[in-house]
């Protein structure tokens, strides 16, 4: 038969065919899809009719394929309705990919939510919650499992930190609390530990847990800690466990995984930054280890945190733990706004289970005459040579590589690349100059302000600072930990010298006797708004790995940096810092005082976008970032630029859609494309 279309608002109803040689369901015969298409303007849902023989498998959340624009795209089915708003006729489903419910109503709200918040499409937001589909992992047979009993709530590890014990029995009787957390260093309580024994508790609660970490050995460290407190990994055929959500698993285990979750089989999700979208059933509680950590902001559009997105999901029924050796300035804002509570251990605590901090700037070290230009003055070697007798030693260098960067022996002017003008940079004590750009050799380099053939280095880098450590102390294992030379998990007890590039610190067995800090102003003199924060992190993850000043532990940080920051570390006060530099951003109105977009294209296109907001905001700028390009009739209007759009958070939804309502019209008319980044980390 045929069915009745009806009409748009004051058009004549028409009648909808039945589409040739198909026959369309007689229960809710129109399906709505969201395609994968990343074009703004392709963003919301599209009807097509349910053929007959799909009609008992084509329900929300699977997988479809449909004819859209003249091609075979997939989709995703939200909805079935008795009717189209459509006036038009209707195509069938192609065909249906998978029976399985891939994106659930929460899933599905969650990735709109998200895709309003950052100006992004549903289609973008869902490559990052939805893995691809495995059919081979679809077919397997899971037999059915025993319910796993509660765990009791644990607590011990939280004692030391007031609020801690508190904070757990909430969670095991279903509320929902929102806590900063500062961990004490891994010597004396492994954060790690604290995380499974929080998840524990909204266990206890019948409830599921998601624990999102910055990468791939921290989710080691979660799942470890998790079994040790009672957490067994998913098998099939188990009821409850835990399941790794990482892409480095691999598209089946990663599937598998993503399978568990959906289906309500695992009830705890530990993984990287896509896992904050995980369908984990009940869920009670969402942990975000290292918020500030860089890898937590999905550097694909829309950019989504994941620390923002489990903020978005947490709220009734679900309690949120955000925790770190450092302080995000966003999790202060959240302090501030007390929206969350801090935990925190008291002082007489801190300064029991911390290294003894010290830092040797240039004042500290003008007493030691012509030795304190030494990049390893005389006291960071009695530091390592005393810290030898009792056990390892940390050294950590900001710069990987042997000498990253060299100059002309006589002039001091920076060697660069006579073919692309990169920065030259010597591989080994041996090695030919070579380009850090585009890679070419320099054997027949000369300088070219006085012609001098010579080099010297300006840079010094983990590879070379081992040699020269290697040198110094003969007869010491010498380790290292890089992504150049592949990143240590863990290192023995036993003398030993271990140098590691920021964020590539191994854990001791029994904890470094010693770390030294080197290169402390490299570290705080990176370019971005979040210089400080990150140099603190980077700091204090390394200090945490030795043992306490009772023991005889002690971090030595080396280089002339702010005083703030100086501060911060030696008082191990990141809580300080960060209410420091909330406090200066909220004057000039910087995130995440005020909320902030960062438009990026060419000049034309920019102040296009910026020209057709309806919001009223302040635009900062636009300025340059990089040269005009030859051969265009306007190079002005081509030259790409950036701008900033400042508006204070009550009035940021209504900005946003704003800029999705222009974006989506520029995408129509085929007009030139803009990046946008909303509540970036950082505007550099």
């Amino acid at each position: 038969m045929d069915l009745e279309q009806p009409a748009l608002p004051g058009m004549p109803r028409t009648r909808r065919r039945r589409a040739a040689g198909v026959q369309v369901a007689d229960e809710l015969p129109v399906a709505r899809v969201l395609v994968d298409r990343p074009q703004p303007h392709l963003d919301r849902p599209f009807d097509y009719l349910v053929p007959a023989e799909l009609a008992d498998r084509v329900r929300a959340g699977v997988r479809v394929k449909v004819r859209f624009a003249g091609q075979d795209v997939d989709g995703w089915v939200v909805d079935r309705v008795a009717e189209s708003e459509h006036a038009g006729r209707l195509t069938p489903l192609r065909r249906l990919v998978s029976a399985e419910v891939v994106l659930p109503t929460e899933t599905l709200d969650l990735v709109t939510a998200v895709a309003r918040r950052w100006a992004g499409t549903v289609a973008d937001v869902l490559r990052l919650a939805v893995p691809p589909r495995h059919a081979a992992v679809e077919r397997e047979e899971w037999p059915d499992g025993s319910v796993p009993p509660r765990p009791d709530v644990q607590d011990s590890a939280w004692q030391r930190t007031p609020g801690g014990p508190a904070f757990l029995r909430r969670v095991a009787a279903g509320e929902a609390p929102w806590a900063v957390w500062q961990a004490l260093p891994w010597t004396v309580e492994p954060w790690a530990d604290q995380v499974a024994q929080a998840v524990g508790a909204a266990r206890a609660g019948g409830r599921g847990a998601l624990v999102v970490v910055p990468s791939g050995a921290e989710v080691d460290l979660a799942v470890d800690a998790l079994e040790r407190h009672g957490v067994a990994p998913w098998r099939p055929g188990s009821a409850g466990g835990w399941v790794r959500l990482v892409a480095d698993e691999g598209p089946a285990a990663r599937y598998r995984a993503f399978l568990a979750a959906v289906r309500g089989a695992a009830d705890v999700v530990v993984g990287t930054r896509a896992a904050a979208f995980a369908p984990v059933a009940r869920l009670g509680l969402a942990v975000c280890w290292d918020d500030a950590d860089p890898l937590h902001e999905e550097p694909r559009a829309p950019y989504p945190h994941a620390r923002e997105v489990l903020a978005m999901r947490a709220g009734e029924g679900t309690a949120l733990l955000v925790g770190g050796y450092s302080r995000s300035v966003a999790a202060q804002r959240w302090v501030e706004l007390d929206r969350a509570r801090p935990l925190v251990a008291d002082r007489t605590e801190l300064r029991r289970s911390t290294p003894r901090p010290v830092h040797l700037d240039r004042a500290e070290l003008a007493r030691e005459g012509p030795a304190a230009a030494a990049r390893l003055p005389s006291a960071a070697w009695r530091t390592i040579r005393d810290g030898l007798e009792h056990g390892p030693v940390l050294v950590q260098v900001p710069r990987a590589g042997y000498l990253p960067a060299v100059a002309c022996a006589r002039c001091r002017t920076v060697a660069r690349c006579a073919t692309c003008g990169g920065p030259l940079r010597l591989a080994g004590s041996h090695a030919l100059p070579a380009c850090g750009w585009c890679g070419g050799l320099a054997s027949a380099w000369r300088c070219g302000e006085c012609g001098h053939t010579g080099l010297r280095s300006i840079a010094v880098g983990a590879a070379r600072t081992a040699e020269e450590l290697g040198r110094a102390f003969p007869g010491v294992a010498l380790r290292r930990s890089s992504a150049e030379h592949g990143v240590l998990r863990s290192v023995p007890a036993g003398r030993s010298l271990v140098v590691a590039t920021t964020g590539a610190e191994p854990i001791a067995e029994s904890g470094y006797a010693a770390a030294v800090l080197l290169d402390a102003q490299v570290t705080a003199s990176r370019p971005g708004l979040d210089a400080d924060q990150a140099a603190l992190r980077h700091w204090l993850a390394a200090a945490a790995l030795v043992r306490p000043s009772s023991e005889g532990g002690v971090a030595v940080l080396i280089g002339d940096v702010p005083a703030p920051l100086a501060g911060a570390f030696v008082r191990w006060d990141p809580a300080g810092l960060a209410e420091r530099v909330l406090a200066e951003r909220a004057a000039v109105q910087l995130p995440p005082a005020a909320h902030l977009v960062v438009l990026e294209g060419e000049r034309a296109a920019v102040q296009a976008v910026a020209d057709g907001l309806h919001v009223r905001t302040t635009v900062r700028g636009p300025i340059p970032t990089g040269p005009a390009p030859d051969g265009v009739l306007d190079p002005e209007r081509s030259r790409p630029v950036r701008a900033l759009l400042q508006t204070p958070w009550p009035q940021a939804a209504a900005l946003v859609a704003d800029l999705g309502a222009v974006l989506a019209t520029r995408s129509a008319a085929r007009e030139g494309i803009v990046r946008v980044r909303v509540e970036p980390t950082d505007v550099g």
